[in-house]
């Protein structure tokens, strides 16, 4: 992904609404299922999300001191939004939108690398990006176990009649 384009500013305040948005999503999950497993499973990847944000806003607040932070409704930097999503579409395919969301969060991060100062700052954003994958295979393995049960939620007529 190429963010030479982008100014700074723009990009942080992106990466600071996206860790928001999917934080959000991945709590409103998290309160609608049943599995205990899933459920803590979806809380951590909230509370990740939420610690990203707040090391994202102190390298905004350090790159501009003094200004207030205002998140654009729309950013022009390319990154999925991840929505919270209506309670009738199937759990998998929301983990499939969740998934692209955190590869591309995790190209994001590996290329802001180049746009900003201080190693300590591009070691974070290099942890985050590799952070950010290991939320993608939390997500997938989590898809695959739901993929069977919602297989398993199929209604067949007259299954259980006996002889």
């Amino acid at each position: 992904m190429d963010l030479s384009m982008y100014a700074l500013e723009d990009l942080l305040l992106a990466a600071i609404k996206s860790e928001i948005e999917s934080r959000e999503v991945y709590a409103t999950l998290a309160d609608r299922v049943r599995n205990a497993f899933l459920k803590e499973r979806l809380t951590f990847l909230a509370s990740e999300e939420e610690k990203h944000r707040t090391f994202i806003e102190v390298i905004l607040n350090r790159n501009f001191p003094g200004e207030e932070i205002v998140l654009p409704k729309e950013t022009p930097v390319p990154l999925p939004v991840l929505r919270i999503p209506d309670e009738s579409i199937p759990l998998s395919e929301v983990f499939e939108h969740a998934k692209e969301a955190e590869k591309a969060s995790s190209e994001f991060y590996r290329d802001l690398v180049d746009q900003v100062d201080g190693s300590d700052v591009k070691k974070t954003l290099l942890v985050f990006s590799a952070m950010e994958m290991d939320h993608y295979r939390i997500l997938d393995a989590e898809q695959e176990n739901i993929k069977r049960f919602e297989d398993f939620d199929v209604e067949w007529p007259m299954m259980n009649v006996g002889p």
